[in-house]
Parts: structure tokens; C-alpha cells; sequence
């Protein structure tokens, strides 16, 4: 399945069924009177989040969705069914913005939330609305309400508990196979890693989630390399854990280089809970541990870890630290704030 995780969709609600002028004409009945039924409304557009999806990738073969127009009323003061809603169908952290692609709409966090995306038109009124006393024979109906229409973005953002960051080849992707059942491309080459991969974790009988994303290099924030598109799936989550390879020349160096670009790129990134680990260190000796483990340390001011995920050494310990800060963090969830097209999740 291919990895899409912005695009641009047209929506449009249903319009209102019009109204009927009809007069009931019956034999032994002299004055049978207006009896012309309402229009139905028009369909709505919803937006819904739906398991087992974590791309936008089906709306890049169909960009268009219109509801049904709502049935017109008919004689005998029948009113004209709600014509049929549509929904989108998205996964779970996507994010829907005007047509600038900056002003948020609607931001689908939680499991199950709907949310009315474009109202449908009310229908019009049958002529039977319009009699009294001095018009006992109205021959007007109403026309039903036109529906919404407008562009909007959609935009994902993985939600995830931990995000994994660091330079190309810090052993993010094999870190990420070693702890989940995914099973990220790895190879011995820069930006292996092209777009962000997802991974369910499991240390003492507790699960958490982990996002993995391409590599980010000095300039990234401007472009360079692959940029910093990819950030944002990172900004949901409640730690990072940022990866510095220990064959790299200069670990802190290295490691200043990822925080200026996470800095640069702001979003609520630079303050961020970070676990800092030393990694691939299988591949050092113990002098060059040493070096490398002292200058770490004395540029993220904290105790780095020791970690390789080919030998499994430290991963259990970064496991059960991440786990500490997420347990924490997760007995403080941000309220949705209700503006009236927003659906109750069920069971709630």
C-alpha cells in the first residue's frame, strides 16, 4: 500500500427537495384544498475516522463527493424523503483545513469520532404550508435550500506514543524492527526511509505505539534532503527518542545538528520530552564507547543509553523508560472542543 498523507478533496452536501403545489381533488368532496407535501433535506457530508487505515491513499483516485439531493414533496402532503448522506472514511489523527490549507477545521483524534463536514439544504415547503384564512388555495411552493460545497485539505498525522528521530543510517528503521512486527526497509544507504512507518511495542505486558520517519539532515527545515515534511507525524506523540549513531565521527555534533532542524521547525517539537540513546554500539569498543558515551552526554545534558538493536543491548532498558513517561502521560488527554458538528463516539 502506497503512503499518502495529504491531499485535496471536494465536498458537496445535498440540496433540499422542493416543495409541491398539489390540491386534493376527491368526487363528493367540494373543497379539498392545498395538500402539496415538504421537500426532504438534502444528504450531509460526514467525515469519520476508520480503523485499519493509516493513508489517505484511496482519495487520490476520486477527489469528488456530493451528497444525494433531498426527494420532493408530493400531493396528498407527502413529504419527500432526507436524500442520503456520504461519509469520508479516514484514519485516525487526520486533520481537515480550508481550501488555504492553513485554517483548521477539524481535528480527528479519537477512535470513533464523526464530524458533520457540510450540513444538506433544508427542503422547501409544499403549498399546504402556505394556507389561511384569507389564501385558501396557495399555488407557491418553496424551492429546497441549495447544499455546502467547497475544497478542503486533508492532512495525517500519525498518532503514535513514541517518535524515533535522528540522522539517516542511526539505526532508527532496524530499532523499529526489533521492538514491533513491522518490517521497515533497511539497507546501508541514506533515506532508506521514505516515508513514516508505524509499529505496535510491547514491554511488560504493556503495548505502545512507535513512528519511525525519514532521516533528517542539516537544512531540512528548508528543504534540504527530504525536509521537514515528515515532522508533523511526530507531533502527536508524547516523547522522542532521539538516535545518534555511534559511528559517527562526531556523536555531538550530530546530535546538535537534529535538535537545531527539530528547533527550527518549531510545532511544540523543541520542548518535547527526549530520550537521548547512543546507538549501534555494537560496532565500538570499549574505549570508543567511552569517547563517544562523554562527548553524547555533554551535548544533550543528560545519560544517554547504550543501544543496539542487532544485539538487543539496552533495548529493553530504552523500552521500560519510554513506558515510565508514557504511562504518565497518558492520564492527561486534551478535551474536543464541541461546536455542534461534532457526533458522540459511541458507547460514550
Amino acid at each position: 500500500m502506497k503512503f499518502l498523507d495529504q491531499t485535496r478533496v471536494f465536498i458537496q452536501s445535498g440540496t433540499g427537495g422542493a416543495g409541491s403545489i398539489s390540491f386534493h381533488r376527491e368526487k363528493f368532496v367540494q373543497f379539498g384544498g392545498p395538500d402539496g407535501g415538504d421537500g426532504g433535506r438534502g444528504g450531509d457530508v460526514w467525515v469519520v475516522v476508520a480503523n485499519g487505515l493509516n493513508t489517505l491513499i484511496d482519495f487520490r483516485y476520486r477527489q469528488h463527493f456530493k451528497a444525494k439531493t433531498g426527494i420532493h414533496g408530493m400531493g396528498r402532503n407527502r413529504n419527500g424523503a432526507k436524500g442520503d448522506d456520504i461519509v469520508l472514511r479516514v484514519p485516525l489523527g487526520t486533520q481537515i483545513f480550508e481550501e488555504d490549507n492553513d485554517t483548521l477545521i477539524a481535528d480527528l483524534s479519537q477512535e470513533g469520532q464523526r464530524y458533520l463536514l457540510a450540513k444538506g439544504g433544508n427542503g422547501g415547503f409544499g403549498n399546504a404550508h402556505f394556507k389561511s384564512a384569507t389564501n385558501r388555495a396557495p399555488r407557491h411552493a418553496n424551492p429546497g435550500l441549495e447544499g455546502e460545497e467547497r475544497w478542503v485539505w486533508l492532512r495525517l498525522k500519525l498518532i503514535a506514543d513514541v517518535g524515533i528521530v535522528g540522522l539517516p543510517n542511526a539505526g532508527k528503521s532496524t530499532f523499529l524492527a526489533s521492538v514491533t512486527a513491522a518490517k521497515p526497509k533497511i539497507a546501508d544507504y541514506p533515506f532508506t526511509t521514505l516515508h513514516p512507518n508505524l509499529g505496535v511495542a510491547r514491554i511488560d505486558e504493556q503495548e505502545y505505539v512507535i513512528a519511525d520517519i525519514p532521516g533528517l539532515i542539516e537544512g531540512a527545515h528548508e528543504g534540504v534532503g527530504i525536509g521537514d515534511r515528515f515532522l508533523g507525524h511526530v507531533e502527536r506523540t508524547r516523547m522522542l527518542l532521539h538516535l545518534v549513531s555511534g559511528n559517527e565521527e562526531d556523536v555531538a555534533l550530530t546530535y546538535n545538528t537534529v535538535r537545531t532542524e527539530l528547533n527550527a521547525y518549531g510545532h511544540g517539537l523543541e520542548d518535547k520530552p527526549e530520550l537521548v540513546a547512543l546507538s549501534q554500539v555494537d560496532t565500538l569498543n570499549s574505549d570508543e564507547r567511552k569517547e563517544k558515551f562523554a562527548a553524547l552526554k555533554n551535548a544533550c545534558g543528560q545519560e544517554p543509553l547504550l543501544l543496539s538493536a542487532v544485539s538487543h543491548e539496552g533495548v529493553d532498558q530504552a523500552q521500560r523508560q519510554m513506558m515510565r513517561q508514557i504511562k504518565g502521560d497518558r492520564k492527561r488527554e486534551e478535551p474536543v472542543e464541541d461546536d455542534g458538528r461534532w457526533q458522540p463516539i459511541a458507547g460514550t
